[in-house]
Formats: structure tokens, sequence, C-alpha cells
């Protein structure tokens, strides 16, 4: 009997998997029904929250208007050809309405498919089973997103924008699975949830230091020295230092305990004016007044989920500490954190906003 006779033969159907069907389709289906398809888009934010009823019925009609609460992004989206038209009319509603726009611009030719195109009952079903593959996949980067989201109700709400937006994002024309895309999707928007709190270069330097400490640890069997980590990363001691101090600031950042509430209930003793000198007394006006800053940009209880209120004002906590007490300018910071001067401004007002009226009670 020959080798090969020896060898059962291998069905090739069996490996072919089965279609998935959500809603009485298949994925190839339903995505055939609302085909990606490439609009004009304006993005820009604003000084303060806009009145979206009100907004949109200032548009012409036929464009589609989303808000990304915690970007405070906006983006209009229109037919192909109106980019710059687009944005001349947003311009023109909000200095008449009063509010001043930040970063505004327009971008043509965008791939985008609007889920709600789709039909109702594939789209909840293929949610609801992308949702529960995303979190298996999410559990190898589930300590990352706990520093942002602690709460599971949190996680799983977070989990199924990420599958929104896949589902608007995902051109069926590339041959690639959804799921697989969906996959690599996933891994970029974990790290962007402390790219959009922190600052990206902040985040990213702390990625890339952890990923060094862990190569070096995992050759040599312990923790690399600092001179040790330089020269493993490629940089200068000095370098590593000012990279250091970057990371240390974003995890004391983490780990402020009032940005969730729990140091407002503390009691704070100050002395009396007539029995200490006036050095002390400066002193506890500063930490008085940093704690109201930092109470400032803590998240308003009394804040629905989608409202950009009821996060922390990380970047305006940010602008206003070490600009104040830190020593650096809005220049440096917007360099150092890789934002724009305006969009600081714009969290810095918010957090203004806040910090004066607890001044009052202070003072009261």
């Amino acid at each position: 009997m020959s080798l090969h006779a020896a060898i059962p033969a291998v069905d090739d159907r069996t490996r072919s998997r089965e279609p998935l069907v959500f809603g009485g389709l298949t994925e190839s289906e339903g995505w055939a029904l609302a085909p990606i398809t490439p609009r004009d888009r304006v993005h820009f934010r604003t000084d303060r929250e806009l009145p979206l009823a009100r907004f949109r019925a200032g548009l012409p009609a036929g464009v589609t208007v989303t808000y990304d609460e915690g970007e405070g992004l906006y983006r209009v989206d229109g037919a192909r050809g109106t980019a710059e038209s687009l944005a001349g009319v947003i311009r023109d509603w909000c200095a008449d309405a009063g509010y001043g726009t930040v970063g505004l611009r327009p971008e043509t030719d965008v791939r985008r498919r609007a889920p709600r195109d789709l039909p109702p009952a594939f789209l909840d079903e293929l949610c609801r089973h992308y949702c529960r593959v995303s979190l298996k996949r999410l559990q190898r980067n589930m300590s990352t997103i706990r520093l942002h989201l602690p709460d599971n109700d949190d996680v799983d709400q977070q989990v199924a924008e990420w599958v929104l937006k896949a589902v608007s994002t995902y051109d069926e024309t590339k041959s690639v699975p959804f799921g697989a895309y969906l996959a690599t999707q996933l891994s970029k928007w974990v790290h962007d949830l402390g790219r959009n709190a922190y600052g990206r270069t902040a985040a990213d330097t702390e990625n890339k230091q952890q990923k060094a400490i862990a190569a070096f640890t995992a050759e040599h069997q312990r923790r690399p020295s600092e001179k040790e980590l330089a020269a493993f990363m490629g940089q200068s001691v000095a370098t590593l230092r000012r990279n250091s101090q970057t990371v240390a600031t974003l995890n004391g950042l983490r780990n402020l305990q009032s940005l969730d509430g729990g140091a407002d209930g503390a009691e704070f003793v100050v002395p009396d004016n007539g029995e200490v000198p006036d050095e002390i007394m400066g002193e506890a006006e500063q930490t008085l007044l940093s704690h109201a800053l930092t109470a400032a940009c803590a998240p308003d209880p009394t804040a629905r989920r989608d409202q950009r209120a009821a996060q922390a004002n990380v970047l305006g906590w940010t602008t206003w500490y070490l600009t104040t007490w830190g020593g650096r300018t809005k220049t440096q910071l917007s360099t150092e954190l890789n934002t724009s001067v305006r969009n600081m401004n714009v969290h810095a007002d918010r957090a203004e906003q806040v910090l004066k009226q607890r001044l009052v009670e202070l003072g009261g």
C-alpha cells in the first residue's frame, strides 16, 4: 500500500466556515444594502457646546451632524464637492450665534457608511455578536482600558461605540472580513484612549518606555538601570529623564483622587492668620487653590455619561497647573502634548468657569 493511500483524504469543504447570518442576511448581503460611499466632511470644535437641534436646523438640507463627546469634536457630512461651502455656512452660523470655532477643517472624499442605513435587525444582531467578540479580544488590554473606564457599564458602552465606528468605516470592497478589520482597529482605539485623555506625545512616550522595559526585562531577567534603558531605546540619558518626567506627570494625573470625587469630602485645616507667618499662609492658600482647580476639572456627577462634563478635564488641569506652578508656557505644553494652543485654551476655559465658582465658595 502506498504512503498516499494510507493518508485519508481531507475534504476542503470542511475548512470553509459558514457565513455569519444577522437578521436573516449574511454579512456580505447586509453590507451590499448600505455600501460605503464618499462624502465631504467638516471637522471642528467650539468654545462651548452647541445646541444641536438649532445648529442642524441652520444647515442645508441633506447634511448630517455628529458630535463626539469624548473628543469634543463636531463632524458635519455633506455631498461631494460641498466641503468649502459647508465650512463657510458653519463659520457664519457659529459667528452669528456667538460661538467660537476651533480647528475648523474641511475634508473631501471621506468614505463612510451611516449605520442607520443598514437593516435594523441586521445591525442589531451584528453589533450584539461583535460586542461579545470584542470584549473577549480586549481582555489582554483591560488593564489599560480600566485606567480610563473603571465601570463595567462604561466599558460595554465604549466597546459598542467602537463596533458602530467600525461599521461606519468598514470598506466591504477591500475583501477583508469585517471581524478582521474590527480586530485591527480595536488595538488602535485602545491606545487612542490615552492619547485623547492625556495628549498624544505623553501617551506614546509611556507606551514606548513600557515596551522597552518589558523587552529588557525579558532578555536580562531584571529591570534596566537608567543608563541601560536609555541605551536600549537609543536615547540620551537627558532625553530619557525628560520623557520619564512626562510619564510621571501622566501617572500623577491618573492618580488624582479628586478627579473621581474622592477628595471633595476631605477637610482641610487652614491655620489662623494671626498665629502663623505669612509664608505658611501663602502655602496654605496655594494648596486650597490647587485643590479648587483639581475639583473644577473633576467629572460632574450630575452630567449624563454621553456629555463632556461627565469626563475629567485633564487637558484643562494640565494647562492651568503647569503654566501656573510648573513654569511652562502654553507654547511649550502645546509641543510636548502635541495639541494646539487653541485646543488647550478651550479646555482651560472650561476649567476656569468652574474654578471661579469654587473660589467664590472658598472666599465665602
